[in-house]
């Protein structure tokens, strides 16, 4: 199975069903890879179509078999609420080396809700003699 790095380009998100009726929300995104887990910045007031263009580095070993992609809304004094999630098979970029930018659903109990954008690029841990 693949060792090696996980580059996670995370561009941003579109048509996301809005958390806030008032105003719009403040998405940010954490990125779950086996126990790894990283934190995008909060796209303040970006709604539903936020763009982070950030990326985010993980260390894989052999379990490391999807990419999970949790979307919150960065809300101050209550608890964050979760938008949808996307969950990313990591087969293709360790079998390609390179995932250009690419759209995943959003899905939130089984429904549609929005798309995010992520590109993918896997490095290959040198072999060991």
């Amino acid at each position: 199975m693949a060792q090696g790095m996980l580059e996670v380009l995370l561009v941003g998100a579109k048509g996301l069903e809005n958390t806030d009726y008032l105003c719009n929300m403040d998405p940010y995104a954490v990125l779950v890879c086996t126990s790894q887990e990283q934190k995008s910045s909060v796209a303040s007031g970006k709604g539903s179509d936020p763009e982070w263009n950030e990326t985010f580095v993980f260390t894989v070993s052999e379990n490391a078999d999807n990419l999970i992609i949790k979307l919150l809304d960065n809300d101050a004094g209550t608890d964050d609420d979760i938008v949808g999630e996307a969950t990313i098979p990591l087969d293709a970029v360790y079998s390609e080396g390179n995932i250009p930018p690419t759209v995943y659903n959003v899905v939130k109990d089984e429904e549609y809700r929005g798309e995010i954008k992520i590109g993918l690029t896997f490095t290959p841990e040198e072999a060991r003699d």
